[in-house]
């Protein structure tokens, strides 16, 4: 490949990197243009791990007859057996410190790694590995180098030129997967810990102290019933597997209706469900209730089979309006909710042990919830609550309808 040729194909990687391509759209791009320049890819892969409370990495593939089961793998600590881990040309890398392996695979030498047996099967002839480390202050997490590995099927293999085109073009790929996967991982912290809403805004640039939209919403705040107690039987090591069961339970059933949660406070969670149509939103918030109520039951029924500590969930509902932005001091921030209605939901739920119920709801948060779901709902009273000037009308769902 003639240098001219390698120029382009580095400034094409910059530009698609500075563009805020994708890692697989950066691998796509690049190996098309290395076929174009006559370099012959058939496949190619690259690996990197990254900061993720479930995935440990991902793996993007591309062959050059579009035959890619997945172009996008994640990958947990679990994928794949240690066994199988040891036996791989990456753990090979990472031991002896080397940063390339390359091997012929159609000239009749035995076979050193599964992986090659596998593309002798696809009529592949050669085969070259790199590893690009990063140093330690380049380091994320487990996130500390990027593994590609590259074959063709010409007949001769890969030649000296093609080899010596890689070795230069590669660390600058690698160098924008790297910037890619980055963004990537300063998303998924924003929205971990941040929530999807919050954090997306972060990432915008809503980040100055002071600055809050005044949004209307619906503000869930709920958490465990009679936690205390249980923490006081539970066995020390019982506790965070406890919280968090019942924090996926309830967690996930607001996500899977559009809630974001802002907050996890000890055993409590707070949550918005936002929106143009008050009426949809109060209605996508009983949904996520009744799919909250479903998973709590299923996962009590799987805890008491295995003889670990139970717990229900207590659940206030209100709307109102309420300041959404930044708070707090210059050097540490938080992005949340504050007003009144905020204080009134913390209020709301704190009354459910004391009128029995698991659930309350603000008198406008019914009258803004639409028919059919607002016949579902009764009085259960007047309450004053604590730090609130006025008394509120409090609703819950129908027994009647919960027992059948």
């Amino acid at each position: 490949m003639k240098d001219a040729e390698i120029e382009r194909i580095s400034a094409a990687i910059i530009a698609r990197g500075l563009g805020g391509q994708s890692e697989i759209e950066l691998l796509q791009g690049f190996c098309a243009d290395c076929n174009a320049a006559g370099l012959d890819l058939a496949m190619g892969i690259a690996v990197i791990d990254t900061l993720h409370p479930i995935h440990e990495g991902r793996a993007f593939h591309w062959r050059a007859d579009g035959q890619v089961e997945r172009e996008v793998t994640e990958y947990t600590p679990t994928s794949y057996s240690d066994e199988n881990w040891r036996q791989s040309i990456f753990y090979h890398l990472m031991q002896t410190g080397g940063d390339e392996l390359r091997r012929r695979i159609d000239d009749g030498t035995p076979r050193d790694f599964d992986f090659l047996n596998k593309l002798e099967e696809q009529n592949q002839t050669d085969y070259v590995a790199f590893l690009q480390r990063f140093d330690r202050e380049g380091v994320i997490g487990e996130m500390d180098c990027i593994y590609t590995h590259w074959s063709t099927g010409k007949v001769q293999g890969f030649d000296d030129a093609e080899l010596a085109a890689l070795r230069r073009l590669v660390p600058l790929l690698a160098l924008a997967l790297k910037t890619s996967s980055v963004t990537r991982v300063a998303e998924t912290i924003a929205e971990v810990y941040l929530g999807r809403d919050a954090g997306a805004r972060v990432l915008k640039g809503r980040i100055v102290r002071g600055v809050a939209d005044r949004i209307n919403a619906v503000l869930w705040y709920s958490d465990l019933k009679d936690f205390t107690t249980i923490t006081d039987a539970a066995p020390p090591d019982e506790v965070i597997p406890l919280l968090n069961d019942y924090a996926d339970a309830v967690i996930s059933a607001i996500h899977d209706k559009g809630g974001d949660v802002l907050k996890l406070i000890g055993d409590g969670v707070l949550a918005i469900f936002g929106g143009a149509e008050p009426a949809e939103t109060c209605r996508r918030a009983l949904l996520a209730e009744a799919k909250m109520r479903k998973r709590i039951a299923d996962l009590n029924d799987k805890r008491k089979a295995e003889g670990r500590p139970l717990a229900g969930v207590n659940l206030g509902l209100h709307i109102g309006d309420v300041f959404y932005g930044n708070i707090g001091s210059t050097t540490r921030l938080d992005f949340t909710v504050i007003g009144p209605a905020v204080n009134e939901v913390s209020r709301i739920v704190a009354l459910c042990r004391s009128v029995d119920r698991d659930n309350l709801f603000s008198s406008d948060f019914v009258a803004a919830t639409p028919e059919p779901e607002r016949s579902r709902l009764v009085s259960v009273g007047r309450f004053a609550l604590r730090g609130v000037s006025r008394a509120q009308d409090l609703y819950t769902i129908d027994p009647e309808l919960v027992r059948g």
